[in-house]
């Protein structure tokens, strides 16, 4: 995952005051032969369609573990490296791009990972329509789109009406964890996540609001390659009260 137009996310590019939130932006891109093969010969069992249903994550999963919902997963990269790190959670995965949801196919191929479901659909209606309150033991939104330009910082995915309908769903105790590379970005989001009622910082003041980056979140091609070239990476984890 990085801020590459591999994982942004956000409101359409072709609406200037979208009605509603929404957690991507159409893109093209153009799938592999891989990333195809990956579709037809693993997709059925860890695709999941979009039913406007709470899901039954016992049924989907065939066990009762907790589960972690990450929203735009960009390539996979940090998706997969993480679930093989946490085989004994779930992870409900929500990407709208075709070449992304191929290429983790592909990783949860090659590495055999079982606790991946991926919903090739707007998060946002997936959180509305699918996810029973109080149902996820964390969150994960890695680098979004941070519609860098001040007339386009509306179409920022992490705003209050997300954040209170992403905390409901996050059971006490649980978590949502962010990471961008762009501070102003970092700002709005702390502010945003500081104000909602459910959720607590798991920093102190003195850090300035941000948490060390937890050890699970891998630094991607594109993380590294910033880091070199000296910008800055901000982590932000609360948790459900």
């Amino acid at each position: 995952m990085s801020a590459t137009p591999d994982s942004h996310e956000g409101a359409p590019a072709d609406v200037s005051h979208p009605r509603t939130i929404r957690s991507f932006v159409r893109r093209t891109g153009r799938t592999t032969v891989g990333q195809a093969k990956a579709f037809a010969d693993v997709g059925p069992k860890f695709l999941l369609a979009y039913t406007g249903a709470p899901v039954d994550f016992r049924a989907i999963y065939e066990r009762d573990v907790p589960t972690i919902m990450e929203i735009g997963f960009g390539m996979g990269e940090a998706t997969a490296h993480i679930a093989a790190l946490m085989p004994e959670k779930n992870f409900l995965c929500c990407e709208v791009h075709t070449p992304g949801v191929g290429a983790l196919l592909k990783r949860i191929d090659e590495q055999t990972l079982g606790n991946i479901r991926i919903l090739q659909h707007d998060a946002v209606e997936v959180i509305d329509h699918m996810l029973p309150l109080a149902s996820l033991y964390g969150a994960h939104i890695f680098f979004p789109d941070p519609w860098h330009k001040t007339k386009h910082n509306k179409r920022r995915l992490i705003q209050a009406p997300l954040i209170a309908k992403l905390a409901a769903r996050l059971r006490p105790g649980g978590y949502l964890h962010c990471a961008t590379d762009w501070q102003p970005y970092a700002e709005q989001i702390l502010e945003v996540l500081a104000a909602e009622p459910l959720l607590a910082n798991t920093a102190d003041a003195a850090s300035g609001g941000y948490a060390p980056k937890p050890g699970y979140r891998p630094l991607t091609k594109f993380e590294n390659r910033g880091i070199k070239l000296g910008h800055g990476v901000w982590d932000l984890v609360f948790t459900r009260v």
